[in-house]
């Protein structure tokens, strides 16, 4: 992490390669993304419809799926996503340059193997991440009204606007700022794992397995140092 600090601001600068990893990151992995944000919204609001009718507060599901998307389910499903798609594909490609002796090349051809493949891919997913979370957030509250309308009826303008009147600051603003923690561990565990992979091919899985693990973990921990500051607050 400290080495990461001290390149990342340094030229030159790999656009290029940052450019081709935010692709492989971000649309890449919109669909899944969206897919389990949409699942996620629909179940929410179904299991949660029977509670909140037996007290007549179904004109509080809006605000109660907003709320719990914006601040937990939306950011740390899609964390834990990346984790296993993003994470483990960094720590296997790594894995395999360093037991294929590509990055020992990159060293001899006086290339800076650090700055071309860690950085790149840690400032990838730091900047991927929170835009992955947003579209996960959108399309769940499109899953949720979808839902919603299984046995009431409401327009998605009307939906949308009881669902945003519950935010506050508070809701989002931590919300948002985590998201960026959870990509740079992502990517600078991932990176981690496979540059420190052993030599001989088994190290490689071990390289992506532990990347996916050790990821999940730090979000984890991230999420719960970020609940205590906000309550804090």
């Amino acid at each position: 992490m400290l080495r990461f600090f001290r390149e990342v601001f340094v030229p030159p600068y790999e656009w290029r390669e940052v450019f081709y990893q935010c692709y492989l990151v971000g649309y890449k992995s919109t669909f899944l993304i969206s897919l389990t944000a949409f699942i996620m919204g629909v179940v929410l609001t179904i299991q949660s419809r029977p509670s909140m009718a037996a007290f007549g507060a179904i004109s509080l599901i809006p605000g109660m799926v907003s709320v719990s998307v914006i601040r937990e389910i939306g950011p740390v499903i899609t964390a834990i996503i990346c984790c296993g798609k993003v994470g483990s594909r960094m720590g296997a490609e790594l894995g395999s340059m360093r037991v294929t002796e590509q990055i020992d090349a990159m060293e001899v051809s006086a290339i800076n193997p650090f700055r071309y493949l860690v950085v790149t891919r840690t400032v990838a997913t730091t900047l991927m991440i929170p835009l992955l979370t947003i579209i996960a957030d959108i399309v769940a509250f499109l899953g949720a009204w979808l839902a919603m309308n299984i046995h009431d009826t409401s327009t998605l303008r009307h939906f949308f606007q009881a669902a945003i009147s519950h935010l506050g600051f508070l809701d989002i603003f931590p919300a948002v700022i985590k998201t960026f923690f959870f990509g740079f561990v992502i990517g600078i565990i991932g990176c981690f794992k496979g540059f420190r992979a052993r030599r001989g091919t088994e190290s490689v899985g071990l390289a992506a397995n532990s990347a996916v693990v050790a990821s999940s973990i730090a979000v984890f921990i991230i999420d719960m140092l970020a609940a205590q500051i906000t309550d804090l607050l």
